[in-house]
């Protein structure tokens, strides 16, 4: 073999080893999740049922804010949960996004005018 040949067929190995690491890292977040959750306005520990098909999510919240549609997205570690609930003639919209590895996430949650925080979940 040629050192042009070496160097371009390690070259296509590399490439093909990521491409194979990055489908794998892709996280599959079906399933049922607690979240750990502390903001300004209190901390909670809410349950989601997610469903994730492809980049999609959708499912339920149910937590101290009531019950709720969810819908977000999964794009490589990235997540994205996002729902709106009525309370006191208001309509709040919340929505945690952060990173997943498909067993645990966690990142920031905006709770509309009630603030910000963080949250943490472990899948069940």
């Amino acid at each position: 073999m040629t050192m042009k040949l070496k160097t371009g067929l390690g070259a296509l190995m590399a490439i093909a080893a990521f491409t194979v690491a990055q489908l794998a890292s892709a996280a599959d977040v079906t399933g049922t999740w607690i979240m750990a959750v502390e903001t300004g306005a209190g901390s909670g520990s809410p349950t989601f049922i997610l469903v994730q098909k492809g980049d999609a999510l959708s499912g339920s919240y149910k937590g101290q804010l009531g019950e709720a549609q969810v819908t977000g997205t999964v794009k490589g570690d990235d997540v994205t949960i996002e729902y709106k609930v009525e309370g006191q003639g208001q309509t709040l919209a919340v929505k945690y996004s952060g990173k997943t590895d498909g067993k645990s996430m966690s990142g920031k949650v905006s709770l509309g005018q009630l603030g910000e925080g963080t949250f943490t979940g472990k899948k069940q």
